[in-house]
């Protein structure tokens, strides 16, 4: 019985085959042989150039695409197909899972957005998806040709992602959550500059690091004499922002009289300068962030009920870097590249070691730590290379890396190598896994006893015949009974 059996039958056009496009031909294989089992029929091809020819004959019920193959790239694809097409749904799938492409795929029509790598069971429930409803986002294409503003390979950023994508056509009120350092102003600002907003300007104000008797006319402006000292008219934030988006960080600390004036202005797009008489209209569409619990707050009574319902149109969390592991590497990389741009030097690189102690580190001040901490490399390592006794003192120092060689927590440095090696799509990662796990345990057994096998093996739990395959398997000694 397969995981989908008790699903709908396949809705689509049984004469329309879906379309499988990538150059990669392990994932080819993989998808042909799902698609066989559920009875679905199905095209393969390797590049877009060899779709575009089918689509002189014909034209798929489902056209599935990897982003980067050679020649034309999968989003230029997507793009011909829309135009050509609308009404056929086109799934975009990518190992190099990035902010601007999930944007640009939604944002060019793709129906989902599918990052490597993939459970081939929820790959095929899209696919049904696909065929029975037929409703592809429609929107202006765009190329994302700049360097990426958010890197994620982890689940929960890929649901960031795709967020940003469905919410760039909408002008609704947007919460953010997360952990100080987790990236809540980047997110503000991907909203903005992917949204119809992207050509009004885009205005940020931290509303706890403003004094309270100045944060309202730092948000709504003053007028001349409204005050002791207001010897001119000023401009708010709000008009500042008129026509873009107004992104209001640590709102969960904002005064509970500004917590009113907030109010209504969301509700009726209107508010008044400190000291005015005739209302403003607002046509600014506001993104506020938190690091606090807002429904706890309302319950303390410390943040008024009917403002968050308001701000609380759409929700995003972003998770902390302790819950998305697999994205420590590459983020290294890309703060490493970054720092060294800026200083005008070459960048440096993270031994295999030093990163297996980046990836065991709590990193309480999330992204925004590791940035800083890889701005400190640059500035501070010795070598163009980045090896353990490199890292800085709260690193080395932090528990179960006392030695300096990441000697915490196995399982997790098992389970984050696992994350990395399904990313970068290997196969058969659980032997190759099981081989280096075999091969530690005996050469560590081995080293106890002195290279006595026999004792080796009680020492394991196997008999010596066990341990003698298991040498010659892993060609540890093959020379030596």
């Amino acid at each position: 019985m397969h995981a989908y059996d008790d699903h709908q039958p396949f809705q689509g056009d049984p004469l329309k085959p879906v379309w499988i496009v990538d150059d990669d031909r392990s994932i080819r294989w993989v998808l042909e042989k799902a698609l066989a089992r559920e009875g679905i029929a199905y095209r393969t091809f390797a590049t877009a150039n060899e779709v575009q020819q089918a689509l002189e004959q014909s034209r798929p019920q489902v056209l599935v695409s990897d982003i980067r193959m050679p020649g034309e790239s999968g989003l230029a694809l997507l793009n011909e197909v829309k135009q050509r097409f609308p009404e056929v749904p086109v799934i975009i799938m990518t190992a190099y899972s990035d902010l601007d492409s999930a944007v640009a795929a939604f944002q060019g029509g793709a129906f989902e957005y599918l990052p490597k790598p993939f459970d081939i069971d929820h790959a095929i429930a899209l696919i049904r998806r696909a065929s029975a409803e037929g409703r592809p986002i429609i929107g202006p294409p765009t190329a994302a040709t700049e360097a990426p503003d958010m890197l994620g390979q982890a689940p929960a950023m890929q649901e960031v992602f795709r967020a940003i994508g469905r919410l760039s056509q909408s002008n609704v009120t947007v919460l953010i959550t997360g952990e100080s350092g987790t990236g809540k102003e980047l997110v503000a600002r991907a909203l903005h500059r992917h949204s119809t907003r992207a050509g009004g300007p885009f205005v940020a104000i931290n509303t706890a690091a403003i004094p309270k008797d100045l944060l309202e006319s730092e948000l709504f402006g003053h007028e001349r004499g409204a005050f002791t000292g207001a010897q001119s008219a000023r401009r708010g934030r709000f008009e500042q922002a008129e026509g873009g988006t107004l992104f209001l960080d640590e709102i969960g600390d904002m005064p509970p009289d500004l917590q009113v004036r907030l109010l209504r202005v969301l509700s009726d797009g209107e508010f008044y300068r400190v000291g005015g008489h005739a209302p403003l209209k607002s046509n600014v569409r506001v993104i506020a962030a938190t690091h606090q619990n807002l429904d706890e707050r309302v319950r303390q009574g410390l943040f008024r009920e009917d403002l968050l319902h308001r701000l609380n149109v759409v929700r995003l969390r972003l998770p902390p870097l302790r819950e998305r592991l697999e994205d420590i590497p590459p983020l290294a990389r890309h703060f490493l590249q970054k720092s060294a741009r800026d200083l005008a030097v070459e960048p440096k690189l993270l031994s295999d070691a030093a990163l297996r102690v980046l990836a065991m580190f709590p990193f309480p001040g999330n992204v925004r730590q590791l940035e800083n901490i890889c701005h400190w490399l640059t500035v501070m390592a010795p070598g163009a290379r980045i090896d353990v006794d490199d890292l800085p003192p709260e690193l080395r120092s932090a528990p179960g890396r006392g030695t300096g060689q990441a000697d915490g927590n196995w399982q997790q440095a098992l389970d984050r190598d696992l994350a990395q090696a399904l990313a970068r799509g290997e196969r058969a990662v659980g032997e190759r896994l099981q081989k280096e796990f075999e091969k530690t345990l005996i050469l560590r057994a081995l080293q106890h006893t002195g290279g006595h096998r026999m004792e080796a093996a009680q020492w394991l739990g196997w008999g010596r015949n066990t341990l003698t395959r298991k040498i010659q398997e892993l060609k540890l000694d093959p020379d030596k009974d």
